[in-house]
């Protein structure tokens, strides 16, 4: 590294998109996506980097495996890979908690070296939740070690953690950049990392196989809930409960004349579950739908409220069911939870905007964020990321809304694997990406993308599938931001700001630089993206290895896994922000399990990290 480097113009104006991308990206005025596209155009009008090489993110290596991987991972679990993982975890477990836990976390942290931590978090909700309807175990003590280890376990493999993805596009960047006589680095083959990241996954099972009773101590209403009862957990979580009734609208009933919403907006009224007018029948009528003489209404509450409420308006109370008869069986329809995932495009916009009735035919019955639970008036409840749904429609239609990955439906309920006859085709395309990406001299991506291509050729899944299996916000980030890391490399900004910190630090030994290289990284990704911290962060540590004699490969591997020990704030991961709804978990939680084990991460990464590199 240059020994007494000056600030420059370009290095000024690099370290300000810097903290200009940081600040925007904690306190989220600008989107995350649309501040890297500000950030990529800054980048090319002044031209920090050349103008040719600005859009190059797109199609680098990073991000042509990320779209590969996710297109492999909806594949995976359309051929429903993981019923029958939770199936085997079931038979494996035997009904003893403790066993059932390892089980779990083991499976779900393995499956996360060749899964995307998020894909893979939303797929094992349903898995965790059926298990803990089966078995009665708590799943507030499930979830959360499950996305844990989900997280430990990302670090095995160079193509399940974003940051460990992009860590060779970094590095190819820092190789242009090394001083004369600075040996290259090299580049980390799939499974380079597995000396690190499996003792990190074994730290992080025996961590939740011996404290998870202590840090997640069971709360007394979870343990009084039926398992497998549907209605007892709905009643006590949400307060609904009650059977189902028909109404028939009578001549001189006020509700003729009014629409649906008007009518739920009565006071006393049960859920609005089905409409029939005339001889169209539907479940979760849209909110204009109107309501006239002879209309049947499919309600959801205790009888003596059905009964008020009829008496008050003048409905005609059906002894049994008889319209709904059908619509309303447990194997057609019924009530299941749906959580906001970080990505989805629901966060900031009120329930009856999204028009989820008119569009798929579900209700939301009520929302469910943090220890609150919002039902009364819930179309004007504006949504957050974590929130929990309870929705209500036909299985069909939940899981057609679920394809958008605007939400992911939580709850167990009868379905048939997509297809079941090519989950031999689905996992044999998967093998061979894996041997391609491990055993042979063919780059990562093409590896990747011939085990995409070949579940499409397959009939794995449709284009329209793959399409839809892209989270298209995460690749605008991480290309959009590679130039940053690039500008970061080029202007010397990353060298000037390691020589900052050295001219402080430089009297520690190696291991206790990569901390504070470790410390840095990780406090950034809890305010901002795992991939902006590493993209800032790679260049900085590169530069810290070259001046302090360290091994520039180590301190590169110390940023990417750092990135991912983000277990204290929920916000800072969306693995973890996924859970936290339906585990029902509190701040303190997440203190009480994250604080340890962000520690117990940082200790064994640092010795494995020394032992492998040096």
């Amino acid at each position: 590294m240059n020994s007494g480097l000056v600030l420059s113009h370009d290095m000024l104006l690099v370290l300000g998109l810097v903290v200009f991308t940081v600040l925007m990206l904690v306190l989220e005025w600008i989107r995350a996506d649309l501040v890297a596209l500000l950030v990529v155009v800054v980048i090319g009008i002044t031209r920090l980097i050349p103008v040719e090489r600005l859009f190059d993110g797109f199609a680098g290596n990073a991000v042509i495996s990320l779209l590969a991987i996710m297109i492999m991972g909806a594949g995976l679990d359309r051929t429903g890979v993981l019923n029958k993982a939770a199936s085997f975890i079931l038979r494996l477990a035997g009904g003893v908690e403790s066993r059932l836990g390892l089980l779990i976390n083991t499976m779900a942290g393995a499956m996360s070296s060749v899964i995307q931590s998020q894909a893979l978090a939303t797929l094992f909700l349903p898995v965790a939740s059926r298990i803990s309807a089966r078995t009665g175990v708590p799943l507030s003590r499930l979830l959360l070690p499950m996305a844990c280890c989900i997280l430990c376990g990302t670090n095995m493999t160079m193509i399940s953690n974003s940051p460990l993805i992009l860590l060779n596009d970094l590095i190819a960047s820092a190789n242009r950049n090394l001083p004369p006589g600075a040996q290259t680095i090299e580049p980390f083959s799939l499974f380079a990392i597995a000396p690190v990241g499996l003792p990190l996954l074994i730290a992080g099972l025996a961590y939740f196989a011996l404290f998870t009773r202590k840090v997640l101590p069971a709360d007394e209403d979870t343990q009084n809930v039926t398992p497998g009862r549907t209605e007892t957990y709905f009643a006590e979580t949400y307060g609904i409960d009650g059977d189902v009734f028909e109404l028939t609208v009578t001549a001189e009933s006020p509700l003729v004349g009014m629409s649906v919403a008007e009518t739920e907006a009565l006071r006393g009224a049960p859920l609005l579950l089905g409409i029939k007018n005339g001889d169209e029948t539907r479940l979760s009528p849209p909110g204009d739908t109107m309501i006239w003489v002879g209309t049947v209404l499919g309600v959801l509450a205790k009888r003596e409220a059905v009964n008020e409420f009829a008496n008050l308006n003048l409905l005609r109370v059906q002894s049994r069911l008889n319209v709904f008869r059908d619509m309303f069986n447990p194997n057609r329809a019924g009530i299941a939870e749906a959580v906001v995932p970080p990505t989805s495009r629901f966060i900031k916009q009120q329930v009856g905007d999204l028009r989820l009735r008119k569009r798929f035919g579900i209700s939301v019955l009520a929302v469910y964020r943090g220890e609150e639970v919002f039902r009364e008036d819930v179309r004007k409840t504006s949504l957050r990321a974590g929130d929990t749904l309870v929705l209500h429609g036909f299985w069909r239609d939940l899981a057609l809304a679920s394809e958008e990955r605007d939400i992911a439906i939580i709850t167990d309920y009868p379905k048939e694997d997509h297809r079941p006859a090519k989950i031999w085709h689905a996992v044999a395309f998967f093998a061979l990406a894996m041997g391609l990406g491990l055993f042979t001299e063919v780059k990562l991506s093409v590896a990747m993308m011939t085990g995409a291509v070949g579940m499409l050729l397959a009939g794995v899944l449709n284009m329209d599938e793959a399409y839809r299996a892209i989270n298209w916000k995460t690749i605008f980030i991480m290309a959009c931001l590679i130039p940053l890391g690039w500008a970061m490399d080029s202007t010397g900004a990353a060298a000037w700001l390691a020589q900052e910190l050295m001219r402080h630090a430089g009297h520690l030994p190696i291991w206790a630089l990569e901390a504070c290289v470790a410390v840095i990284t990780l406090l950034f990704s809890q305010v901002i993206s795992h991939v902006g911290a590493a993209v800032m962060m790679v260049p900085i540590a590169v530069n810290i290895a070259l001046a302090s004699g360290g091994n520039p490969a180590a301190f590169a591997i110390v940023v990417a896994i750092s990135t991912s020990n983000t277990f204290i704030i929920p916000g800072a991961s969306p693995t973890i922000l996924i859970v936290a709804g339906p585990g029902g978990y509190t701040t303190r939680d997440f203190l009480r399990v994250g604080l340890p084990l962000t520690a117990l991460m940082l200790v064994v990464m640092l010795v494995c990290v020394n032992l492998l590199f040096h």
